[in-house]
């Protein structure tokens, strides 16, 4: 373990351990076993079925569909797809659960062990175990602000499909845990599985926190549940470890519990003891049969399965010679991958991705808008970087020829053309105006010859009496050839 991980308390050095308990969203229209709408929002209570609101007789049907979705997270985390899985009631009372149980899966859960590997600034990596992971239907939402004297409760998240993903407790920073939820978000967009939507809730965390001395046995846990943002994640775990140790060293116990994260005060509060597996009463539910899937089931699914974050990296760093870190900024999101492909196909990817990662990601995160909203295509990214590359234009033109492309929506081509902006290459033209420069500068060309950094003022004046356009590599050729004669 890297000495970077541990946290010095008044006592000594601690180590925290993190688990965490993702409940990530099925992009699924219906629910997991009902045919109900599955979208966000509408009005209360406008989406629910039957099924879904706990009617007496209601038998459920599992969603084909949720089930596919789990197989392909399963494989895209690299995990055991288990062939046989059992649904199993999970047992609690709220308001908010008409049926007073949940469907979820325990004993045989759909998916077992795989991995997870976070990669870090330096370059380094770390594999995450992943314990499991299961299908269950989420519960309806208890309303407190509506009136003063009563909760109300809506269902229309009742009986969302959600695939609760429980890593093991590998993780040992606050940063580790942000690493992982971000590379578990992007793996889920990439797959198509969940759309990552945290404002929406559309994936949550639950992090399991406990301190220990290093190399001593497990401390007791916390579980901060429903963080919706990876800010919250690393702010949250920060706090709880700090809280865990300040109580240990003072003489006092962690209490096992369920804790929220107050995002004003910075701080965890209690929410309840924390429930262990037994509290719960699992047994299978006695209305679904066990899920039994077949090796061509699979193996389609397998083999439908797209490029994921990590095979992209490696490819566009071996075949487009891109750095490790360009190559990490563009596959992070599979839509801004896709875009850097179109866009550099055939050209110099290195300079393409330069330009998206600079001028294009500036102008969309001012405007917060996402790449599959720019306002330039692109192939007319590309076609800019074509306009440098054959000496069209020069880098600084390019800059102005990209604002008026974000404007207008023209090509880089036409653009040049109507403004009259394209590079003068022209030896002769270029040579007069230096040429008449020094004539205007004696004194200027003196210093020159005996300071050649000087240079930079005489290139700032041919630039000056061509707007811009001249061949920069040019003129700086030429004016070193004129002040040495």
């Amino acid at each position: 373990m890297s000495d970077r991980n541990l946290i010095e308390g008044a006592t000594g050095p601690w180590e925290i351990v993190i688990g965490c308990e993702v409940h990530a969203q099925v992009s699924s229209k219906a629910k997991l076993f009902s045919g109900a709408s599955a979208a966000f929002g509408g009005d209360p209570n406008s989406h629910v079925s039957l099924i879904d609101a706990g009617m007496p007789g209601m038998l459920p049907t599992v969603n084909g569909y949720c089930l596919e979705q789990a197989v392909k997270t399963g494989l895209g985390l690299d995990a055991q797809i288990n062939k046989h899985s059992v649904f199993e009631r999970k047992n609690y009372f709220y308001p908010d659960l008409p049926n007073g149980y949940q469907i979820s899966q325990y004993a045989e859960p759909i998916v077992g062990h795989g991995v997870l590997t976070i990669d870090f600034e330096d370059g380094s990596s770390k594999p995450i175990g992943i314990t499991r992971l299961h299908l269950e239907m989420d519960a309806g939402k208890s309303v407190h602000d509506r009136r003063p004297d009563a909760t109300l409760v809506d269902l229309n998240r009742s009986g969302v499909a959600l695939m609760e993903i429980v890593s093991e407790p590998d993780m040992r920073s606050s940063e580790e845990a942000v690493l992982y939820m971000r590379k578990l978000h992007s793996i889920l967009r990439y797959l198509g599985t969940c759309d990552g939507n945290m404002e929406e809730g559309s994936l949550r965390c639950d992090a399991n926190v406990s301190v220990r001395r290093p190399g001593d046995a497990l401390g007791t846990r916390t579980e901060i549940k429903n963080l919706n943002s990876m800010r919250f994640v690393g702010r949250a775990i920060d706090y709880e470890a700090r809280r865990q140790i300040e109580l240990i060293e003072a003489g006092e116990s962690v209490i096992q519990e369920t804790r929220l994260y107050d995002a004003d005060r910075g701080e965890t509060r209690s929410m309840r003891s924390k429930e262990e597996a037994h509290d719960y009463r699992y047994f299978p539910d006695p209305d679904l049969l066990p899920v039994v899937l077949q090796d061509d089931f699979i193996a389609n699914i397998k083999a439908a399965l797209p490029e994921l974050p990590d095979a992209k990296r490696a490819r566009f760093m071996q075949d487009l010679g891109l750095s490790r870190d360009m190559a990490s900024v563009l596959v992070t999101e599979r839509a801004t991958a896709d875009y850097f492909e179109k866009a550099a196909e055939g050209r110099d990817a290195t300079l393409v991705a330069n330009w998206i990662a600079t001028d294009l990601f500036g102008h969309l995160n001012r405007e917060g808008l996402d790449v599959e909203q720019s306002p330039i295509a692109p192939n007319d990214l590309g076609a800019l970087t074509d306009l440098i590359k054959d000496n069209t234009i020069s880098g600084k033109i390019a800059k102005q020829v990209f604002q008026d492309m974000v404007a207008t929506g023209d090509s880089p081509a036409d653009i040049v053309e109507k403004k009259g902006l394209k590079q003068i290459s022209d030896t002769g033209a270029i040579e007069q105006i230096i040429a008449e420069i020094i004539e205007a500068n004696p004194a200027q060309v003196e210093k020159a010859k005996e300071n050649p950094k000087l240079i930079g003022w005489f290139v700032g004046q041919v630039m000056q009496k061509t707007k811009g356009q001249a061949n920069p590599q040019m003129v700086n050729q030429l004016l070193r050839k004129a002040l040495a004669g």
